[in-house]
């Protein structure tokens, strides 16, 4: 059984620190989509641009991890998953209107797709990426078919927030913060040193 330890002065800053900057990117996130949504989509309807603004700051916070290889690695898990429910999504809002039991059919076969694509991880991510642009082609019903476009460009934003903010904190601000818990003298900038 583990036991719980208080943490120490280093381990708290590199914490403070880090999380500063999941709250400062998710910040920068909302901020961009907010102020650019209705200049290059002028249609859209206060509440569209807040759903849109939600996912740009979840795609950030996914993308943000301990080590900027797995930041990539989750960039493009992001990017895969929401591609495929962008495409299933579209094609379907292009025909149809939302209806309850397609939006089980679309979360299903969004999940089902990633998982014969070789990427089962990413099945999740899949599903909740098309269970919010089907719920979100509610609130815009006479341009439903724009939701997948929108919470394309979302996800963009909040995966290039976020590799972003991941590149400044482990390549500029960590490395100059004390070691965090269990790294050596060195070791304190997750993968930094490695990857260079």
């Amino acid at each position: 059984m583990t036991q719980l330890r208080w943490p120490s002065r280093a381990d708290l800053q590199v914490a403070l620190v880090g999380c500063l900057i999941v709250g400062v990117a998710c910040v920068v996130a909302y901020w961009v989509v907010t102020t650019t949504e209705p200049h290059v989509y002028p249609r859209a309807r206060w509440s569209a641009t807040q759903v849109g603004a939600l996912w740009a700051v979840i795609s950030t916070i996914f993308v943000l991890r301990e080590s900027y290889d797995k930041s990539t690695a989750a960039v493009v898990s992001r990017l895969s998953s929401t591609s495929v429910s962008f495409a299933l999504c579209l094609i379907y809002l292009i025909f149809l209107p939302f209806h309850v039991w397609a939006l089980g059919l679309l979360v299903g076969a969004s999940a089902l797709a990633v998982i014969l694509l070789g990427r089962p991880g990413d099945a999740v991510s899949a599903g909740i990426s098309s269970a919010v642009v089907m719920i979100a082609s509610r609130l815009d019903p006479q341009h439903a078919w724009q939701q997948p476009i929108l919470r394309f460009a979302d996800t963009v934003v909040g995966v290039v927030v976020g590799i972003v903010a991941a590149w400044l904190a482990l390549r500029i601000i960590r490395p100059r913060l004390p070691p965090g818990p269990g790294q050596g003298q060195g070791q304190g900038q997750g993968d930094a040193a490695a990857t260079e």
